[in-house]
């Protein structure tokens, strides 16, 4: 009797069309978009956008979700007017020597010193607010690159086994904005080809009825498949290491959250560091504690292999550039 053939090895171009990792992806998006909060360079932010653009036209794969890069880049441009609009009408603490236009100014109590509406729109404030909306603008650009190329679910699931229920709630709220502009570009085609109007308030309303009711739709049916796969069961562990596991994270985000402000002090930067470290160190510990209650397993989990360390050095290294 012949032996069973073994599965076949997987080529090299076979791997290169697998996903990279999910968790890759939101390092490498979240490094950029620290990187944006250290500079108001007009250049360098724009050098971010376009390198974050690229990598979504180039890698995000066709599903819905990917889809909702459009939507951030539509919300960086509308903090940007925003921005300028409250600069030009509320006016802007640079001083400037170059006025553009003067607007008619309103006169405040005394109460509101330091506010006005009105008066003298200066080429310096405009750019300075500019330069500050552009920073946001920035940041906002790179989380919408995160969605669009990270799969939430494959995020889910590759997730540590204490942050599992916390996990599903954000992936619920991240997944509900890509769903939710796939359905509302659906029902305006469909009211196109009808020859409807899906423009104005009208259009709005007959539009935004059946997308409320498509999502509590799907709300309901999530909640039918969370309850048939024994979501939120535990196992039972003892109280010592229950009381040690809070321990360990509530000191461990108590570290981190005194070693970043000591990074970003000039007075902290002897102890930032370590303290920094110490408390990612003890957060670790305690998620790893935690997982021990979750009784679930993975199928098939996703591998952090080398392009998943390649894109996420390459973030981490813009952002250490930008720091240093």
């Amino acid at each position: 009797m012949s032996a069973p053939a073994s599965a076949p090895t997987p080529t090299p171009h076979q791997r290169r069309r697998e996903p990279v990792h999910p968790g890759a992806w939101w390092l490498w998006a979240l490094a950029l978009g620290t990187a944006a909060t250290r500079t108001t360079n007009p250049l360098l932010l724009a050098l971010l956008i376009t390198v974050s653009a690229y990598v979504v036209i180039t890698r995000r794969p066709h599903a819905p979700w990917s889809r909702s890069y459009g939507a951030f880049v539509k919300l960086a441009l509308a903090v940007l007017v925003i921005r300028l609009l409250f600069t030009t009408i509320l006016g802007s603490p640079i001083p400037g020597t170059h006025t553009l236009l003067t607007l008619p100014e309103v006169p405040l109590p005394a109460w509101a010193q330091g506010i006005r509406l009105g008066g003298r729109v200066t080429a310096e404030g405009l750019t300075f607010a500019l330069y500050d909306a552009m920073k946001l603008a920035t940041l906002l650009i790179c989380v919408g690159a995160a969605n669009a190329l990270a799969n939430p679910s494959r995020l889910l699931k590759s997730l540590p086994g204490a942050l599992y229920e916390m996990g599903v709630a954000v992936v619920v709220a991240l997944t509900f904005a890509p769903h939710l502009i796939a359905d509302v570009q659906r029902l305006r085609a469909a009211r196109r080809l009808r020859g409807r109007p899906d423009r104005g308030l009208r259009g709005l309303l007959q539009v935004g009825l059946p997308v409320l009711e498509g999502a509590l739709e799907r709300s309901v049916a999530l909640a039918a498949a969370m309850d048939a796969r024994g979501y939120g069961r535990t196992a039972q562990v003892p109280a010592r290491v229950r009381r040690t596991t809070a321990a360990l994270t509530l000191g461990g985000l108590l570290g981190v959250c005194a070693g970043t402000y000591g990074l970003l002090t000039a007075a902290g930067g002897t102890y930032g560091i370590p303290v920094l470290l110490a408390g990612v160190a003890a957060a670790v510990a305690g998620l790893w504690l935690g997982g021990r209650r979750t009784v679930r397993t993975r199928y098939r989990p996703d591998r952090w292999d080398a392009r998943a360390w390649l894109v996420t050095a390459s973030g981490v290294a813009v952002a250490a550039a930008l720091f240093l």
